[in-house]
């Protein structure tokens, strides 16, 4: 690992002494370094059998929020597009974590975020949530997209893995006919994270508060709001200040659950039955 640590350095020309490399907790899909060299320290993702475009949808993602100028995100050095098994790399910026409550920075930051917007819904690369492949296409409408590319495609994997049948497959369907009952077919089409746990932010030495890890897409502002509730991981004035710059709409608790049940399909999918119960609870309060 050193070998390829050093060789992709030399992908950013810094052949440089380096001082130190040190494995570091990154999630489970990667595995993750700091490394030091006498230029700079680095971050470094390094991972191998991944699609050609895994650390290219990251990187891409990150850009497009960095020319925000919203909100801190690490800048890329590098990204390999990998063909077949081998080793690709992701290089970014090394932040060092801070300890400061960055909640009022976080919420107006995010709000500014989303602000910048397009013209129509969704993406037009396919990206990653987690370690499944999310499809993504420009959509006209939102409630067009929600349903193609999010719930309908949550439940072909679930149906070929075993995860979604019987009853929960046909309370899902049921929902997925009738998305424009639930969510808005036309917002604001912001530039969302994607993926905004707990775990995907981070407050630097100096309190800024950082997103890392996005799986950027064009869509309801209130989707992005409504995962970071899902499974905490944010201080808790954070929405108090995101509604000061970007007001909620008046129905947010009605379509949250609709917006939280794409995630928990997700981590059905990923991790297995001790998500089914949520997901089996907002289907049946939404079509019985």
């Amino acid at each position: 690992m050193e070998l390829f640590i050093r060789e992709t350095l030399e992908k950013v020309n810094d052949t440089s002494t380096v001082r130190s490399i040190k494995p570091v907790s990154g999630g489970d899909i990667n595995q993750s370094f700091y490394v030091e060299t006498d230029r700079r320290p680095y971050f470094i993702k390094i991972n191998e059998k991944v699609a050609s475009h895994f650390f290219q949808a990251e990187a891409e993602g990150l850009r497009l929020i960095k020319e925000t100028g919203a909100i801190r995100v690490p800048d890329v050095y590098h990204y390999d597009c990998p063909d077949g098994d081998e080793k690709a790399a992701l290089v970014m910026e090394w932040i060092e974590n801070g300890s400061s409550d960055a909640s009022r920075s976080l919420g107006k930051s995010l709000a500014h975020m989303h602000q910048h917007t397009s013209e129509e819904y969704g993406y037009g690369k396919p990206t990653f949530v987690g370690e499944l492949n999310q499809p993504n296409e420009w959509c006209p409408a939102w409630t067009e997209y929600y349903r193609r590319y999010r719930l309908v495609g949550q439940l072909e994997t679930g149906t070929a893995i075993g995860t979604i049948s019987g009853l929960r497959e046909e309370r899902l369907k049921k929902l997925i006919d009738r998305i424009e009952e639930f969510i808005p077919e036309n917002p604001k089409a912001s530039l969302l994270h994607g993926d905004l746990w707990g775990g995907n932010w981070m407050t630097t030495r100096d309190g800024e508060p950082v997103l890392i890890d996005p799986s950027i897409l064009y869509g309801d502002h209130a989707f992005e709001l409504a995962f970071t509730e899902l499974f905490g991981g944010f201080p808790a004035n954070f929405l108090d200040q995101y509604n000061t710059y970007f007001e909620l709409p008046e129905d947010y608790q009605d379509t949250k659950p609709i917006y939280q049940l794409f995630y928990l399909l997700v981590h059905l999918n990923i991790f297995g039955e001790m998500y089914g119960p949520q997901v089996d609870r907002i289907l049946k309060n939404y079509v019985g």
